[in-house]
């Protein structure tokens, strides 16, 4: 029987990439788990279905607990020293340190890669910025830090035998950094927690976590200047006070801030189309709303060049700027109505099923 190694980075949340891993552990019950570090609340464990992760010194650390991000520098040693003879494949999955991992002769590793380390590369600049260091001994010592990181970042990256990318955007990326070719296998997303339907309202939505890079102030912009459209805007964070700004005045923009669940998937189904101004490496959002049936209004860089099918699922739109997201919403509205059926048998691309039946065959092929 093959011996399988799963390795993920840290265990903190159930999110993103925490879905990945579950859906690793359910295609290959019988693998073993290695963490740099585990601090999962019991309440998030459901997900491993009993396994207890094997972590590396990182755990032991002082304060480890609540900021064991800072002991990023020590990472690369910690994943180096992870023993894993007698498997016969490994398989990781990375966006930072994990596909660094060592294997042996006669060993396959697969890694499934999130990301390159995005700070350490095109958003150096703008991580420190947003870090408060761009002067001083402190940025000095960061930069020298994400330098050192990028060497062996290139280095570790010539270890795993195959890649696998999340979408093709994230394939680019690895392409430009790493100059190594990657296979696209997107991300498995649950499909149904956000049931078709064909029964559409008038309202355009755009949910999502409100943070710098994801736009939303654009959207919402877009909106004031089209007040026969109504907006509804889903979720709160750091960006909100831009938000709120950005929709002063605008009768047809209503703000909602944070929702239940159940709120946020009838949101969803009866939204005439989902809005999404981010240049994301994938876009999970974007993927359960097709599932609900609704077309998407996106971003044409980033995931969304995988999910929306132009002019059948949604439209794509070629910068981020207010102008470009009304001509988008315009030229939806002019357009043929686009069939919530056909968006959610898109949708059916990215299931779970789909995801661990290509993970399957990869690694057992």
């Amino acid at each position: 029987m093959t011996k399988i190694a799963i390795i993920h980075e840290w265990l903190d949340s159930y999110a993103g990439s925490e879905r990945v891993l579950e859906q690793m552990l359910l295609a290959f019950p019988t693998a073993d788990l290695f963490v740099l570090c585990d601090f999962l609340p019991e309440a998030e464990r459901h997900f491993l279905h009993g396994r207890t992760p094997r972590t590396s010194f990182i755990q032991r650390l002082p304060l480890a607990k609540k900021r064991f991000r800072n002991y990023l520098q020590l990472m690369p040693i910690a994943v180096e020293q992870f023993d894993l003879q007698g498997y016969d494949v490994v398989l990781s999955s990375s966006h930072a340190v994990a596909k660094g991992a060592i294997t042996g002769p006669g060993q396959r590793h697969i890694a499934y890669i999130h990301s390159p380390m995005r700070y350490a590369w095109d958003l150096q600049h703008q991580y420190l910025r947003q870090a408060g260091m761009t002067r001083g001994l402190a940025s000095l010592y960061t930069r020298w830090l994400l330098h050192r990181l990028r060497l062996w970042d290139q280095a570790s990256a010539a270890r795993p035998d195959t890649l696998l990318a999340n979408s093709r955007y994230i394939a680019e990326r690895i392409q430009k950094a790493w100059r190594r070719e990657a296979r696209v296998l997107h991300p498995p997303v649950n499909l149904a927690g956000f049931p078709l339907c064909e029964q559409k309202q008038g309202h355009f939505l755009i949910a999502s976590r409100q943070v710098p890079y994801k736009r939303i102030e654009l959207v919402v912009e877009a909106f004031a200047q089209m007040p026969d459209q109504r907006l509804i805007v889903v979720g709160d964070g750091p960006s909100a006070p831009l938000v709120t700004a950005a929709a002063a005045g605008a009768k047809n923009i209503e703000l909602r801030g944070r929702v239940p669940q159940g709120e946020l998937v009838r949101l969803t189904q009866t939204a005439r189309a989902f809005v999404f101004a981010a240049e994301e490496d994938f876009g999970i959002a974007m993927v359960e709303a097709q599932a609900a049936g609704t077309p998407l209004i996106a971003y044409g860089r980033g995931g969304a060049r995988d999910i929306v099918i132009e002019g059948e699922t949604g439209f794509l739109f070629a910068e981020q700027s207010a102008e470009a997201v009304r001509a988008a919403v315009q030229r939806f509205i002019a357009a043929p109505a686009l069939s919530p059926a056909a968006c959610h048998a898109n949708a059916t691309r990215f299931s779970e099923e789909s995801f661990r039946a290509a993970l399957i065959t990869e690694v057992m092929g």
